[in-house]
């Protein structure tokens, strides 16, 4: 269990899962850049986030800009949208008859992905929702913006320890302020922080003997 002081940032878990340099350089050095991904991604949780809207359905409510955090994971964070069902299973809400069950519709502004940076956010955040509510949360949802869909997670043991694994991984690097070294991929050149984190320069390691040998050899060269 993780002390409130400690808690690290929700939504930095995706950063974690898609690149660790980027996350070291967003929550540890405090570094950050936008682009044209990050500006729509803006765009799309304004409305989402916005905790002034107000959405109601006759079985169906809508509670937006949701604080959360959690213990376990030692994360705190603001949740897009939950959706609050009627259900039989479901908890008491105030000022509502009957009982409901959450489910959390976290906004993206792209396309679904091919790697799970998506997912390990959205699980943060269910179990982040559970210790809030002292519930289970058996699934949730992924919207596209893009491809307006929603895709449904279930929310598995497996993906629940995968994500307390990096959560404790994230905490050893922001506590012993480690920014990991650079990785030149393919998906590099989407990222908002590419002119700060330098890819392509940062990942070269240089062995000072061979340094050394080799500007003696130049100079040797030179002189003859």
């Amino acid at each position: 269990m993780y002390e409130e002081d400690e808690y690290l940032m929700l939504s930095g878990i995706q950063h974690y899962y898609f690149c660790k340099r980027q996350w070291c350089l967003i929550h540890i050095e405090n570094q950050w850049g936008d682009n044209r991904a990050t500006k729509e991604g803006e765009i799309l949780h304004d409305n989402a986030d916005n905790p002034f809207l107000k959405e109601a359905r006759a079985d169906l409510r809508f509670s937006r800009a949701m604080p959360v955090a959690s213990k376990s994971l030692g994360f705190s964070g603001i949740l897009d949208v939950v959706e609050f069902r009627k259900n039989k299973d479901g908890l008491v809400l105030d000022e509502l008859d009957g009982l409901w069950k959450p489910y959390i519709v976290e906004y993206k502004h792209g396309k679904e992905k091919n790697d799970l940076r998506d997912v390990v956010q959205l699980v943060a955040e269910v179990i982040s929702l559970e210790e809030t509510l002292h519930c289970h949360i058996a699934e949730s949802y992924l919207f596209y913006n893009k491809i307006k869909r929603r895709i449904k997670v279930d929310i598995t043991e497996d993906l629940r320890i995968m994500v307390q694994d990096i959560a404790d991984d994230m905490h050893r690097l922001f506590h012993e302020k480690v920014t990991l070294k650079a990785e030149n991929y393919k998906h590099c050149n989407s990222c908002s922080l590419k002119d700060i984190c330098m890819p392509r320069l940062t990942k070269k390691t240089v062995n000072i003997d061979q340094y050394i040998m080799k500007n003696i050899e130049d100079s040797d060269r030179n002189e003859l």
